[in-house]
């Protein structure tokens, strides 16, 4: 016999062994679910006088069972559809140049500014993550675009590769944002309330960033010198060309926010215009159709992995007990709701300093759910407070994937450079983080509006 307790203890033990030897995330979740499902019930039956033979092979059947169920509801579930539509959104807006576009358009009428060019990055990767819903293509599609520029007009490589690596980190925030959808699917909200509090403090965020960058330059104007400036009709001109791509975004978020889309209707309504608009610029040859087609079944299959093996990790640590433990222990602390949260967002920072993002939403839900709902606070609004906090542990060292891509991209920068310049933007999200504090109704007004759900 083992305490339950014990047991999922060791069971997150062992998960992030598996995690740090570098398993993949969805299977350390898989095989720690499935095997701790196995050993929590043959405990359980030994515990009412079962013969253990009999315990063991009743545990085994039970995990068994609870594999296949999970995994069929996770491939059955209706709503997680926006998942492909929205990657083949990002990965049709990036084959079709739509992504070039948003950048040019944000130059043109950016660019003359000190800093304006890091700005520019910033603006992009906002508009880029309203289409792609990711993070890593954010960064990657953007550095590719913008680091040759910011190297041309000899922008600090802090401040160039900071901006790309920051920027990035949006696509986990604006909707479609790929982190919602899990969370959503997860503590069972509304995904479509999640994409629409996830709009201001998106905006808000980027405004954030471009202050970030502002200050910088202030205080080092040599950092972000002035790009070229352009007239009048070559900005208007930017600004058309960038039509297509802002057009499919108010389709989307407009359609989610009037009640006329469910979310799953706006991502395939979304998807459909996008390759209207990359099949009118010729851009589908037989190559990129190919490329985009395995991209978004590669992305999609990574993310059903992930819920699959969340949805068999989840009950197993419910059947411990230890969340409702960590309920208890937590809310007993006389540190009230707001030290309360201030510990799980410090715990969160820490672990993002070594979990990659999607890892660590997968592996907090089971503990942090509960003690929310115990507080009585706004799932959605602790959900956007959780997202931003992902995307902080996106740049943080040492393992800062969004880091790590534009070192990929930017090979003559040393990864020390980077990590210099990513900490104004952090600090930029921790303001974040306590204005949604104090003001919830920046994350609540719009899903208070929406007329669906």
């Amino acid at each position: 016999m083992i305490s339950m307790t014990l047991l999922g203890l060791f069971g997150l033990l062992a998960l992030f062994v598996l995690l740090a030897l570098r398993m993949p995330v969805a299977l350390s979740m898989l095989g720690v679910g499935f095997v701790g499902t196995v050993i929590a019930n043959a405990n359980k039956f030994i515990g009412v006088g079962m013969a253990e033979d009999q315990a063991w092979a009743r545990g085994l059947k039970i995990a068994y069972s609870n594999l296949a169920g999970e995994t069929f509801e996770a491939a059955s579930n209706y709503n997680l559809l926006v998942i492909p539509m929205f990657v083949l959104m990002g990965n049709l807006a990036g084959v079709s140049g739509m992504s070039n576009d948003l950048f040019a358009a944000a130059y043109r009428w950016m660019g003359h500014l000190r800093g304006g060019l890091a700005s520019a990055t910033i603006a992009a990767c906002a508009g880029f993550a309203a289409l792609s819903g990711s993070s890593l293509a954010s960064a990657v599609t953007m550095g590719r675009v913008a680091l040759p520029e910011m190297k041309r007009y000899k922008y600090a490589d802090s401040l160039a590769t900071g901006s790309v690596a920051a920027g990035g980190t949006l696509g986990f925030l604006i909707p479609p944002s790929g982190g919602m959808i899990i969370y959503a699917v997860l503590t069972e909200q509304s995904i479509g309330r999640l994409f629409m509090a996830g709009v201001f403090p998106g905006i808000i965020l980027t405004l954030l960033f471009i202050g970030a960058i502002h200050l910088v330059v202030t205080r080092r104007p040599d950092a972000g010198p002035r790009g070229q400036k352009f007239g009048r009709s070559e900005r208007l001109a930017s600004l058309w060309r960038a039509m297509p791509i802002l057009g499919v975004v108010l389709v989307t978020i407009g359609g989610m926010y009037t009640g006329f889309f469910t979310p799953v209707e706006a991502s395939s309504v979304g998807a459909f215009f996008t390759f209207l608009v990359a099949a009118w610029r010729k851009s589908l040859d037989w190559r990129a159709t190919k490329a985009v087609v395995l991209e978004t079944m590669n992305a999609t299959a990574t993310v059903f992995m992930i819920i699959i093996g969340a949805f068999v990790f989840i009950p197993f640590m419910s059947l411990t007990e230890l969340p409702a433990q960590m309920v208890t222990i937590l809310t007993s602390l006389p540190i009230g709701d707001l030290g309360i949260l201030l510990v799980i967002v410090v715990i969160y920072m820490f672990l993002g300093m070594f979990l990659e993002a999607m890892a660590m939403l997968v592996l907090t839900i089971p503990v942090v759910i509960p003690i929310a709902i115990a507080l009585d606070w706004n799932l959605i609004w602790f959900g956007i407070i959780v997202v931003i906090v992902l995307e902080m542990g996106m740049i943080s060292p040492p393992v800062g994937i969004n880091v790590f891509i534009v070192k990929s991209i930017a090979p003559d920068v040393p990864m020390a450079e980077i990590f210099r310049g990513i900490w104004p933007f952090w600090f930029a999200m921790v303001a974040m983080i306590g204005l949604l504090i104090l003001f919830p109704q920046i994350v609540l007004f719009l899903p208070e509006k929406v007329v669906g759900g």
